[in-house]
């Protein structure tokens, strides 16, 4: 085999289709765009959500909702999961590197899901109120 005598596989490369090249061709005259229009001209088309003038879709329905930026900095992990670590000192640290909050993570909190029967010591971590009553009643602190 020669560097000059390589081919693709046949049937991987195909000639494009040549529109308005004749009534022979089968896309020939208005070469597939149809009779008159805005949309058969050269040139004329419009933006994407244009409804000829008419109130557009996104404008009609009302403004909802809102997403803050700052979601990424923030994590919650439940009792349940801080029972199955079991650590004696939990921090963020430990938190990222056991894999229960993302590595953006600033912001932790310990949420009460599930139950918790060991004591744990939160340092650098909130709780929530029932989160930090099951945490204190198994023997823990949050400092």
């Amino acid at each position: 085999m020669e560097l000059n005598g390589i081919k693709p596989a046949a049937g991987a490369k195909h000639a494009k289709r040549r529109v308005g090249r004749g009534i022979g061709s089968g896309i020939g005259k208005t070469a597939g765009r149809g009779h008159k229009g805005q949309k058969s001209r050269a040139g004329g088309f419009h933006k994407v959500g244009f409804e000829g003038g008419q109130m557009p879709l996104q404008r009609r329905l009302p403004k909802r909702g809102f997403k803050s930026h700052l979601l990424k900095f923030n994590a919650e992990v439940t009792l349940t999961a801080l029972e199955q670590l079991g650590l004696a000192e939990v921090d963020i640290l430990a938190l990222k590197q056991a894999g229960l909050v993302g590595q953006l993570a600033k912001v932790v909190k310990i949420v009460k899901t599930g139950e918790l029967t060991k004591a744990v010591k939160l340092t650098g971590v909130g709780a929530t109120a029932g989160a930090k009553a099951a945490i204190e009643a198994a023997g823990g602190s949050i400092a």
